[in-house]
């Protein structure tokens, strides 16, 4: 026979405890049983029942007692209790049901009625389980659905689409973009294999993912070995400038500790360019599958050729950001140079922090 569930019987007769036992398992029910309300508490805290059979009038605690405590417990009240007592007290009764008991048979039972009562009771169990189930299930996938958006928005815009604005775009009047370049990259990907050249992207990058979060700042992409990071936005913060220098400087710091495959022929260890411009942008949401949040606006364009005018090794600031930075920070001062759609620039090279 099917084993139909795990039944805990407490009554403080023995002979009631053993009668009510022995019928049950010959319905094909596991029994265990308890003498007085402690011990089924004991047993009930020690492994999951599927039912409790509980006897009102017992010793220590009766079972009005251990009905309030079960149904206090936020781990226990799920369980179902049938109360079986002697006690033919329509006050009783109502007593028990407001507890939380399923139902409330008296003694004599009647050993139908008994196994039907069982029975109902076992099925809502049941039912309420797969629903919990189904429920975790969901909250497990709600909680994977959440991770991937924020993998791809910040969350103050990922909030405001989940709210339902559907257009999200808006302009903010000074922030500070990084653009970062690994030097060789071309010959690089050529000498490696995609998995070997992959593999090397992603230590590099999740090494910079980490610095952008320390410092609390907004990746925005990643394009090949390009590295697209913003101060000041989706939320401004007053020192946008000063958390994008100190990332640049960490990035730099970064890469020369990154070791190349074994199987590339040069022993050179890798270096960047970084360019980094301050001023106004627009932000927002593009696209309505593969969405992206995203940067536009001549300061992205101006910070993108501070990178691509820079050095290898060397991190370019424009004369805007240089301005943000001068009293805490020491730069060396490049001059003007001919930066491509801009003309003439006076950019300058950080270098690090001022001594305090």
């Amino acid at each position: 026979m099917l084993n139909q569930g795990l039944v805990l019987v407490v009554d403080d007769n023995e002979m009631n405890r053993d009668l009510l036992s022995r019928r049950l398992q010959r319905q094909g029910f596991t029994i265990m049983m308890a003498a007085d309300g402690q011990q089924a508490l004991d047993k009930i805290r020690s492994q999951p029942f599927d039912l409790v059979l509980l006897d009102v009038m017992m010793p220590q605690l009766n079972g009005y007692q251990v009905l309030e405590y079960l149904k206090a417990d936020a781990t226990l009240r799920h369980i179902p209790v049938i109360m079986i007592s002697a006690i033919d007290d329509m006050d009783s009764v109502i007593r028990c049901i407001e507890l939380g008991a399923e139902d409330y048979l008296f003694k004599p039972f009647n050993q139908t009625l008994l196994k039907a009562r069982i029975s109902a009771c076992l099925e809502k169990k049941r039912l309420r389980d797969q629903e919990q189930a189904f429920l975790k299930q969901i909250q497990i996938e709600q909680e994977k659905s959440e991770r991937l958006l924020l993998n791809v928005l910040p969350k103050p815009i990922a909030d405001r689409l989940k709210q339902g604005q559907q257009t999200i775009a808006d302009n903010f009047a000074e922030v500070t973009v990084l653009f970062a370049d690994i030097v060789g990259f071309t010959k690089l990907s050529a000498a490696l294999t995609p998995t070997e050249l992959v593999t090397l992207l992603n230590q590099i990058f999740s090494e910079f993912d980490a610095l952008v979060e320390h410092y609390q700042l907004e990746k925005i992409k990643t394009i090949g070995d390009s590295y697209l990071v913003v101060g000041g936005l989706p939320t401004p913060r007053g020192d946008h400038a000063a958390a994008i220098a100190e990332l640049a400087l960490a990035m730099q710091a970064t890469i020369t500790q990154i070791a190349l495959p074994p199987s590339y022929p040069d022993a050179n260890l890798l270096t960047m360019r970084i360019g980094i411009h301050t001023g106004a942008v627009g932000a927002g949401v593009i696209g309505t599958t593969k969405f992206a949040y995203d940067l536009w606006g001549d300061t992205v364009n101006t910070a993108s050729r501070m990178e691509s005018h820079g050095q290898p090794g060397k991190i370019q600031v424009s004369a805007a950001t240089y301005e943000l930075l001068k009293a805490t920070y020491e730069f060396q001062a490049r001059g003007p140079i001919a930066v491509k759609g801009k003309g003439e620039m006076l950019t300058y090279w950080l270098m690090g922090r001022s001594p305090a």
